[in-house]
């Protein structure tokens, strides 16, 4: 699972990342870098809602506990 983790937040920067330089470089009035950069967006929301939906599924079914936190020591 710590796997999984972490290379959905590789992923999710990678989607960002590639957002941003789409932004940077694009050419303001070319659509096609729009579109691009809005499609990369669009793929990190998509990998953050799925991370969280598998976290939180795996949570229900039991796959992984909550350790917490203890609030004084």
């Amino acid at each position: 699972m710590k796997y999984l983790v972490g290379i959905a937040f590789v992923l999710i920067l990678g989607a960002l990342a590639s957002a941003g330089v789409f932004m940077l470089r694009g050419d303001k009035t070319d659509p096609k870098k729009a579109r691009q950069m809005a499609r990369a967006l669009a793929v990190r929301v998509a990998l953050s809602v799925t991370l969280f939906l598998v976290i939180l599924l795996s949570w229900h079914m039991g796959w992984i506990q909550p350790t917490g936190m203890p609030l004084r020591r």
